[in-house]
């Protein structure tokens, strides 16, 4: 490593809309430069998580370091592949900080999407180089197909038009097959720059990734802005003041492989002896002791869309929970954690993700990395309350909403979060794409042709409507061509009521929820129909209605289970029975009263 100066240097990403191929290509640009066998086992080797080859879908940006040989030069080229979902949004935007250029990935059959769209303009406003590329082209030369519906000069024209990017030269490959991909590399060092750090310079590293190994404890990703750093060293952490020394250092190769080494330029691994998961703050400045240095700017932290309540299905497992999940927000910064306690279910935690698909890969990695049995409520988002002071609040949990009295006395108004919702669909889908959006109280700002068949729409919609089944929805009403991207638009007024749960007249914390006014009849009559489906018979009724305030929306009943006490009654006189009979009722009266229903 010590002899590849920052000039033959290049750090670059792999951007583009979920399933365009980006892990595929990943691993042909590591065949390519022999970073791993032409013959190895499984394919994405970058996609190293369990949830991540279950799903098919990248979740966690990698890092892989490729040596690489262009007009006798030898080049560094540090490759960071990234998830394509707009649930992990945060991973591309701190990849990309990381970087100096993008490659932007389109699919020659499905052409722009709208995470294409948004990963474009985040590379973009970081003022990175772009280099376009279309993937899954046609490939006919040995009567071979790679995929019949590609269209290539459709989707270089959508790329010209939308994002005004040069596509002379655009380079035209099939990553599956390796068609032309080794035409990408040398465009790599061409049009982007390499970094432009001081090996001379004091040492400045910027931590943009970390997680957690159970045999060496915290591992941190760091680029090397200036200077060098080396195994041994004593260096200082800017957010914290805490110091460290350097136990571990080396480069992703794609594994970790030891260097000892790594100057201005360069990115890789640094293992440091840190005491807890918490000292590993994602955008942290690190500097060698007695030359501190200016820190970098860092990261603006994710702004959590969706709250959902983590309890333990066992109260004892508590502490271990805690572990666990301290330890995988270090590998995911972009949750953030608050404890709480629920009626029902004990202590537990309230935990902010991006979206429903960030929420349930959380929940599988709890459970299949750290063997945790949890219990995860409804989704529900964060509203905003409007006091008469002037003063606001934010509420992220149905318990904490405001009673009727607090709401005559004390507020003014309710406040629910709004998004822009970008679709991008093929035309003869628009009309039921409409409806829907329109029906998810959407409204509708922009209308354009990205070309003559497809169509790019957005709408100002509340983020509530789009956290539970909308994107199935959308793709079951496009036969799946639609992709759909969002993004914050603040707060807006809204007539929002807290819907309670109550079984046998007591309401349970833990299904309460937070809707519009005009949901509640429709939601509230479909729950306790659920709810009596699911709930058990006991030797009690149990009624179970849906509330706002005093005013019962819906009710069912579920009939108590009904023992036959008079069995063993053989003729004899009728009081006999009916004494059997007045026995079995205060008995079911009782139970009733001091009976713990768990749902």
């Amino acid at each position: 490593l010590t002899k590849i100066p920052a000039e033959n240097i290049r750090n670059f990403s792999i951007i583009a809309h979920v399933d365009h191929g980006k892990s595929t290509l990943a691993d042909r640009l590591l065949e390519l430069t022999g970073t791993i066998n032409r013959h190895h086992s499984h394919s994405q080797v970058l996609d190293k998580l369990t949830v991540e080859r279950e799903r098919g879908i990248t979740i966690k940006a990698q890092t892989c370091s490729m040596f690489y040989k262009y007009n006798d030069k030898q080049y560094l080229l540090n490759l960071i592949d990234t998830p394509g979902h707009v649930d992990f949004n945060y991973e591309v935007s701190r990849s990309l900080a990381a970087c100096q250029g993008t490659i932007l990935l389109v699919d020659a059959a499905q052409g722009l999407q709208a995470q294409t769209v948004a990963n474009f303009w985040l590379a973009y406003n970081q003022e990175l180089s772009i280099i376009p590329v279309v993937n899954k082209v046609i490939f006919l030369l040995v009567c071979f197909v790679d995929l019949p519906a590609a269209d290539v000069e459709r989707v270089t024209k959508q790329i010209q038009s939308t994002f005004e990017l040069d596509t002379t030269n655009i380079a035209l490959i099939s990553a599956k097959t390796g068609l032309n991909v080794d035409k990408i590399l040398p465009n790599v060092i061409e049009k982007i720059p390499h970094p432009t750090g001081d090996v001379n310079e004091s040492l400045k590293a910027f931590l943009f990734d970390s997680w957690y190994d159970t045999y060496v404890g915290v591992v941190c990703l760091m680029a090397i802005v200036n200077g060098k750093l080396q195994k041994g060293d004593k260096i200082v952490s800017a957010h914290s003041g805490n110091k460290y020394e350097v136990a571990d250092i080396g480069i992703m190769h794609p594994e970790q492989v030891p260097t000892g080494y790594l100057h201005a330029g360069q990115v890789g691994y640094v293992i440091c002896n840190m005491k807890a998961a918490t000292e590993a703050h994602i955008g942290d400045t690190f500097y060698h002791i007695k030359s501190p240095v200016d820190p970098l700017p860092g990261f603006e932290p994710a702004k959590p869309m969706v709250f959902a309540g983590i309890f333990p299905i066992d109260t004892n497992e508590f502490n271990k929970l805690d572990e666990s999940i301290a330890k995988l927000t270090l590998n995911d910064a972009s949750v953030s954690v608050q404890k709480e306690t629920s009626t029902a279910l004990g202590q537990g935690w309230r935990i902010g993700f991006l979206g429903t698909l960030h929420m349930d890969v959380f929940q599988q990695r709890l459970e299949e990395e750290y063997d945790a049995n949890v219990i995860i409520t409804q989704p529900t988002v964060p509203y905003k309350i409007i006091y008469r002071d002037g003063t606001s609040k934010l509420i992220r949990n149905p318990s904490e909403f405001p009673e009727s009295n607090e709401m005559t006395h004390k507020i003014i108004e309710l406040q629910e979060p709004m998004v822009m919702v970008t679709v991008i669909a093929p035309e003869e889908y628009i009309g039921s794409i409409m409806d829907l959006c329109g029906s998810r109280r959407g409204e509708q700002l922009e209308y354009n042709y990205l070309d003559e068949l497809r169509v790019i729409m957005r709408y100002s919609m509340p983020l509530a409507e789009i956290v539970t089944d909308f994107h199935d929805d959308l793709k079951s009403r496009s036969s799946g061509y639609a992709s759909f991207d969002y993004e914050d638009m603040g707060y807006q007024p809204s007539d929002i009521v807290k819907m309670n749960v109550l079984i046998n007249k007591k309401p349970v914390d833990a299904l309460a929820a937070i809707l519009h006014r005009s949901q509640v009849s429709s939601v509230g009559r479909e729950w306790a129909k659920k709810l009596s489906e699911v709930i058990p018979k006991q030797l009690y009724e149990v009624v179970i209605q849906t509330a706002i305030g005093g005013k019962v929306v819906a009710r069912e009943t579920i009939p108590a289970m009904r023992k036959n006490v008079t069995a063993k009654c053989y003729g004899g006189d009728v009081t006999r029975k009916m004494k059997l009979l007045e026995k079995q009722k205060e008995g079911k009266k009782k139970m009733k009263m001091i009976g713990i229903f768990m749902v």
